[in-house]
């Protein structure tokens, strides 16, 4: 059923998960969102990391929404290297793949992690886990600025996105 698949990326606390949430939101019932923490922490209650079992969980997830939704949304950190063999899966499953990365200086992600309530991590954590520039190399990758407002990111992956969406 579904050919498209919107890949939010970016190291923690850029925003990902906001603009993920919302756009689900706007994109409607036809939407799956799957967000690497909820999966990885929550359900599987596993380290990130290479070889994580959350990547298998992962491929299994995007296969069925693929079967049963119009839409799927994928957000999270989702390290390039150690999610290589995701990212192969969906070029192989997909016509239609819109991959979008945050792309914003550190100090502006500790600022965004601030405004957080209950979460597990520290900003020791945050910078441990700092992977620059974790580009995918996707042809249409686009760049998500400190600059951009959560509502102009949603603005812009909708108008990119939807004119392919049935």
């Amino acid at each position: 059923m579904a050919d498209t698949i919107i890949i939010i990326r970016g190291n923690s606390g850029s925003g990902k998960t906001t603009v993920a949430n919302k756009l689900c939101d706007e994109l409607g019932a036809e939407c799956m969102l799957l967000s690497q923490d909820v999966i990885r922490r929550n359900i599987l209650h596993t380290k990130d990391g290479e070889n994580s079992i959350a990547v298998d969980l992962l491929k299994d997830l995007i296969l069925f929404g693929k079967k049963h939704n119009s839409i799927i949304i994928l957000e999270g950190i989702l390290n390039s290297v150690w999610y290589k063999s995701l990212f192969n899966l969906i070029q192989k499953n997909f016509n239609s793949i819109y991959t979008y990365y945050y792309d914003i200086p550190f100090d502006e992600t500790v600022k965004r992690f601030q405004t957080k309530s209950n979460v597990s991590y520290t900003e020791q954590d945050m910078k441990r886990w700092w992977n620059e520039k974790d580009l995918l190399g996707f042809d249409n990758e686009k760049i998500i600025s400190k600059d951009m407002s959560v509502d102009d990111t949603v603005k812009m992956i909708l108008k990119n996105c939807t004119k392919n969406i049935s």
